[in-house]
């Protein structure tokens, strides 16, 4: 193995900083918008264009919300989001440390978007723990899709036989390992040693 490639969200990403719940459990009393409205004219609509790049998550969010909540910024929103879904697996960041530190090259592999890709990476930090990330909207396709694992693994500049991979997403594992990546499902409570074998 020289490199490992990790999911974000159900890894590494876990929720609300402050309680590990799903990031938009207040959301309704926090910000005065109904989930489900969301979920059903952005999400619902939207999100399939947006988390492969063809879409720009601003404009069409700020038509969305004049909609459903006139009163809410998109700035708003998208801070409140992006805040609220960060609580960071800090045995997994100090596991992948060490084993960055033996020489293998680490990379975030995960279906994103473009704004808070870019958040979790510099504001959040974790530009400092990896390599480099590989994300569904840079690359205009997603997980599972194989174009998301040959673009990765070209990317990465080494053999797919080369690639261990984690992910929550038994999908996801069983598309890496046909691609020829050594992929494991990850569990919640985990090692990494463990994952690894």
């Amino acid at each position: 193995m020289k490199v490992l490639m990790v999911d974000m969200d159900g890894v590494l990403v876990n929720g609300r900083p402050k309680d590990g719940l799903p990031y938009f459990t207040d959301i309704e009393h926090d910000l005065g918008l109904p989930l489900e409205r969301l979920q059903k004219e952005f999400f619902g609509v939207h999100w399939p264009q947006i988390i492969i790049g063809e879409q720009p998550i601003e404009p069409v969010l700020t038509a969305v919300l004049s909609k459903i909540a006139p009163h809410l910024e998109t700035e708003t929103l998208l801070r409140y989001w992006f805040e609220n879904d960060s609580r960071l697996d800090e045995k997994l960041l100090a596991d992948l440390s060490l084993l960055r530190k033996s020489g293998v090259s680490i990379y975030l592999a995960t279906n994103q978007e473009h704004r808070r890709a870019a958040w979790l990476m510099n504001e959040h930090g974790l530009s400092e723990h990896v390599e480099g990330i590989f994300y569904s909207a840079k690359l205009g396709c997603k997980k599972p899709g194989e174009q998301f694992f040959r673009m990765a693994t070209e990317s990465a500049g080494v053999a797919a036989s080369e690639i261990a991979f984690i992910d929550d997403s038994a999908e996801n594992i069983e598309a890496a390992r046909r691609y020829g990546w050594q992929a494991v499902q990850w569990k919640p409570g985990m090692a990494l040693k463990e994952a690894l074998g």
